[in-house]
């Protein structure tokens, strides 16, 4: 992915990150900005869930217009997971990174704990281009509860990174994965750093859908980011959204 040099802009208390990037899109910002916030008021999960966002945590996104051929973009969620998981690497000690997985499908656990959240939103322009924002936050000093799942923070695990140490290692992590994923040209090899990364593959697991509740075994995901569940009756059922439980 080629383009001038990201741009960062830092805010105070904002509703959220990603409604602070889409506002700008629609208003003729040409993208690859940051924006970061000391606090979200209003900062959303996926499905519209609440993300707790009290000072002390990261909370940032990343605007980027046209980033890539619509085909291309169900994948550059793998590359930002990528992103987020070796930024958060980078400054855990050595026992917490080693437990440091990514769960399906872009959540990232310390030992079975959530600790960061991604959240990509997309638009159409008045003007044609298309805006993605992509929404990144990580438990730095304080771990909300998530409801679905255990949660940690880094400070939990050893690690006395400052959220802006730790956007710092983001923004160099987030421009060689999107150079990596090359506007879907570099699928291949993201999804296999993503698969490295991953929890679970090859275990049993329990998805939860929003009308129902299946079950098989983690078989890794397809080129669009989907979850392939190895059914017992030997099919293969692709998940595009769910909840992941591990048995």
């Amino acid at each position: 992915m080629r383009g001038p040099e990201f741009r960062h802009i830092a805010l105070g208390d904002v509703a959220s990150t990603n409604a602070e990037c889409m506002e700008r899109a629609r208003s003729g910002d040409p993208g690859r900005l940051w924006v970061t916030a000391t606090r979200q008021t209003g900062g959303r999960g996926r499905r519209g869930r609440t993300w707790v966002s009290e000072p002390g945590n990261l909370y940032s996104s990343l605007l980027l217009i046209n980033p890539g051929p619509s085909k291309a973009l169900a994948s550059l969620p793998l590359a930002v997971t990528v992103a987020v998981f070796d930024a958060v690497a980078a400054v855990l000690p050595q026992r917490p990174r080693g437990l440091l997985k990514i769960k399906w499908p872009n959540d990232l656990l310390i030992d079975g704990r959530k600790t960061s959240g991604i959240l990509i939103e997309a638009e159409q322009l008045a003007d044609g281009q298309r805006a993605v924002v992509i929404g990144c936050g990580v438990n730095v000093a304080h771990r909300p509860d998530t409801g679905l799942y255990p949660s940690t923070c880094l400070a939990d695990q050893g690690s006395a990174v400052t959220p802006q140490e730790l956007f710092a290692r983001l923004a160099v992590s987030m421009d060689r994965a999107l150079k990596d994923w090359d506007e879907g040209r570099g699928l291949s090899r993201v999804r296999q750093a993503w698969i490295e990364r991953a929890d679970g593959i090859g275990r049993p697991v329990t998805v939860n859908l929003p009308d129902r509740q299946i079950h098989g075994l983690f078989d890794g995901i397809d080129d669009e980011g989907r979850l392939m569940l190895a059914m017992p009756d030997g099919e293969t059922q692709m998940i595009a959204s769910g909840d992941v439980f591990f048995a």
